[in-house]
């Protein structure tokens, strides 16, 4: 593809489909695995914020090495495309097993938990690396790459509507199936729906995709070289810790919501077109039908200001936004709302700008090293991802135990108030994190134009 030449928007829906399948996957992990481990499984917040931190030890080292895996595969389609294809019934049937609750005791369901939470991060891992992975080298044209960031955003945030305006429904449904009331059918069934549906979507994004930019023709395997430029490289660094910040602010608001609400507004369901939703559903949806938003208005934001400024000042005006949160009553719905949508709005402006600093990062490890390690650059996506979520529901779950929750009960006042600080101030810590790291990142867009029109003369050269 010639630099003048830009995607078809059938490849960028075709992009997009890949995160519509993870965002459904990945907001039922966020979001309802918490309060499903607690409130159906059986396991106390306390042990289930412990096994969020400690399945990271081995997960931290995942992420690289499907990197580095990634990096050094060679096929017929690619590096990155197969592993859509290849992973995408593992990834739906452990999710299922992941939502699945086996009648042992205690200790035992503790260790299924463990075993199939490991097993799906593994899974996510697999292919979302990879998928990450491959943005950076579909096109080296930076409007393509801003706007596959976008695309695949907006698909993002449309599976995750998908799934919140589905998951009471599809759970109450498929609860009330049989003569006794089973929830954990309920919750198990609901997630093969879900699975069946991504593993769909996974293979799309596997056809309508291609890759085009290919390391440097006189590039060597060589791992320790790989790790001693991504020690060197301070944008990568930067990039890593804001994007973690962000999304354990991101996670930890999502993962207290649905607590917030059953236990601290308690408010009853909504009924639409026969469908029931609890408030949740609806604060949910608001707020990914606002991270769109978001999304739509990063690109002419950022042309303006620059991709570092805008995504500076979103999380700085979210920070501030979180922290009002606190001081909002049980009875002041529709501020609550509204402060979700513009909460939401300018978290979804800075994951766009997020992708696609990252393929700059490895733009710029190429022009500066001679090297191009896209998947091992891209796995700390998946990296801060999972870590930024793990870390958000380890809080959650501690911050749980610590004002006294107990689940399923009437909370006392001291958890009541737990839970006003889980959606407003801590996570507004998150972004305040986020916004200073940002300080920091010197990879701007006129920075950026020249190295990619000196790498584009280099390639053209070889």
């Amino acid at each position: 593809m010639n630099e003048s030449q830009h995607l078809k928007l059938k490849e960028k829906i075709g992009y997009g489909f890949g995160d519509f399948a993870s965002s459904m996957f990945w907001k039922m992990f966020s979001v309802y695995l918490m309060i499903f481990y607690t409130d159906v499984f059986g396991i106390s917040a306390a042990a289930v914020g412990t096994m969020f931190l400690l399945t990271r030890i081995w997960d931290t080292a995942n992420d690289p090495v499907m990197g580095i895996i990634a990096d050094r595969t060679n096929t017929k389609w690619g590096k990155f495309r197969p592993y859509l294809l290849w992973g995408a019934i593992p990834f739906a049937t452990i999710g299922v097993l992941t939502f699945t609750t086996p009648d042992w005791s205690q200790d035992a369901k503790l260790v299924y938990a463990y075993i199939t939470y490991t097993l799906m991060m593994m899974a996510y891992t697999a292919v979302n690396v990879p998928y990450a992975s491959l943005l950076g080298v579909m096109s080296s044209n930076s409007d393509d790459r801003t706007q596959l960031a976008s695309f695949r955003m907006v698909f993002a945030f449309a599976g995750s509507i998908f799934a919140f305006i589905l998951v009471d429904p599809l759970t109450n449904f498929f609860t009330h199936f049989g003569e006794v009331a089973d929830p954990q059918t309920g919750w198990s069934l609901t997630m093969l729906v879900y699975g069946c549906i991504a593993a769909v979507l996974f293979y799309f994004t596997f056809a309508w995709t291609k890759e085009r930019i290919a390391p440097p023709a006189s590039q060597q395997s060589n791992l320790k070289k790989d790790f001693a430029n991504l020690a060197n490289n301070k944008p990568w660094f930067i990039l890593l810790g804001a994007a973690l910040a962000t999304l354990i602010f991101n996670s930890m608001r999502d993962g207290a919501s649905v607590y917030y609400f059953k236990y601290y507004i308690q408010s009853p369901e909504w009924s639409l077109f026969g469908l029931s939703f609890g408030l949740t559903t609806v604060y949910l949806v608001l707020g990914q039908a606002s991270n769109i938003i978001g999304v739509v208005l990063a690109q002419p934001i950022a042309k303006r200001i620059g991709k570092r400024n805008t995504f500076m000042y979103a999380m700085f005006l979210a920070a501030i936004l979180s922290s009002v949160f606190y001081f909002l009553t049980a009875e002041q719905i529709g501020l609550i709302l509204l402060l979700q949508v513009l909460i939401s709005a300018c978290a979804g402006i800075i994951f766009p700008l997020l992708w696609s600093m990252y393929a700059d990062i490895a733009d710029y490890s190429e022009y500066s090293t001679g090297r191009r390690a896209t998947g091992l650059i891209f796995s700390s996506s998946s990296f801060a991802q999972k870590m930024g979520w793990t870390l958000g529901g380890a809080l959650t779950g501690w911050t749980l135990a610590y004002f006294g929750y107990v689940a399923n009960a009437e909370q006392t006042e001291l958890a009541k108030e737990g839970l006003r600080y889980m959606v407003s101030f801590i996570p507004a810590v998150g972004a305040m994190i986020s916004a200073l790291f940002m300080i920091f990142y010197r990879l701007t867009d006129d920075y950026m134009a020249k190295v990619n029109t000196d790498l584009g003369l280099r390639r053209s050269e070889s």
